[in-house]
């Protein structure tokens, strides 16, 4: 075995080189442990998190199944109005049967007008019905049965969210009201009495405007509405004669419609001819006998 001497220089230099090899190993070996240490942590941390999680979940979706409405299954409110016009010989006759129709389902007329023909115009008829939600489909195939069809169009408002909103700020209204109302019993200060007074006011009548829309709207949706028109045929003008033989008819039948209205208007004035005649014919006889009688009182000469 050989043995190095070394002196106190050299020894000094090969710790030193030592320390620069040794330290950045320990640092190393170090920050290695502490990543193990802290992914492992959190390895375990995650586990216990997905394992209480998982156990907390039924629990969380069970409570929000009972508490909140499936969009799903939510009943969803909708308004339907329908527009028809239907060409009937007797537009107002129709008129009429149409509100028993509408009457024998349940429903109601809100609103009618109607026409009867003219020299200028055809007779017609519009009505406005509501009628119950789920009697719709049956009214317009009977309404169909008045004349025949020309147009018909049928339009749908979904307003689920609207009513939604309107009962969630009824029923806070509601809620802050009763609160009010407590808070309204037991004030002492005549300040504070007030104050509550005006809140309740207020708000009483903001619930009382909300509940106003929402009866409304639930009106249009459990009636729908059926704006119904009603129209007589139009009248198709009389087509040429094609040949003579139908001009000759034509100008015959003109000819005897020429002389029957001549006859009416005389038959008219008959009675008024006769009159006159009878005044001219008196007042002839007394001119002429005032001038005879004139006549017979000169005197003659001598």
């Amino acid at each position: 075995m050989t043995f190095v001497v070394l002196t106190s220089a050299q020894f000094a230099g090969k710790l030193s080189a030592m320390r620069r090899i040794i330290l950045p190993a320990v640092i190393l070996v170090t920050a290695l442990s502490l990543a193990g240490c802290s992914a492992s942590s959190g390895a375990s941390s995650s586990a216990l998190g997905h394992g209480t999680s998982g156990a907390a979940a039924p629990s969380k979706g069970t409570a929000d199944t009972t508490s909140l409405v499936s969009p799903a299954t939510e009943q969803r409110q909708v308004i339907t109005t329908t527009d028809v016009v239907i060409r009937a010989k007797d537009p107002v006759a129709a008129g009429d049967r149409a509100a028993h129709i509408v009457e024998a389902a349940g429903g109601r007329v809100d609103d009618r007008t109607q026409a009867s023909a003219t020299k200028h115009r055809t007779a017609s008829a519009q009505l406005t019905l509501r009628v119950p939600e789920d009697q719709l489909t049956d009214t317009l195939d009977k309404l169909k049965g008045l004349g025949h069809v020309q147009s018909l169009h049928e339009s749908a408002d979904d307003v689920t969210t609207k009513s939604v909103d309107l009962a969630a700020k009824i029923t806070a209204l509601q809620t802050s009201i009763t609160r009010l109302l407590a808070l309204e019993a037991k004030a002492k200060n005549t300040d504070d009495l007030i104050a509550l007074e005006d809140d309740i006011s207020s708000r009483q009548g903001d619930l009382d405007s909300l509940t106003a829309q929402k009866r409304y709207l639930d009106d249009q949706v459990a009636m729908s509405t059926v704006n119904l028109s009603l129209v007589a045929p139009a009248v198709v003008p009389a087509a040429a004669p094609a040949n003579p033989a139908g001009a000759f008819g034509a100008g015959l039948a003109g000819f005897a419609a020429f002389f029957t209205a001549l006859f009416v208007v005389l038959s008219y004035l008959l009675p008024w001819l006769v009159l006159a005649a009878a005044i001219t014919f008196g007042t002839i006889v007394f001119v002429r006998w005032r001038r005879k009688r004139k006549a017979g009182a000169v005197p003659t000469q001598s």
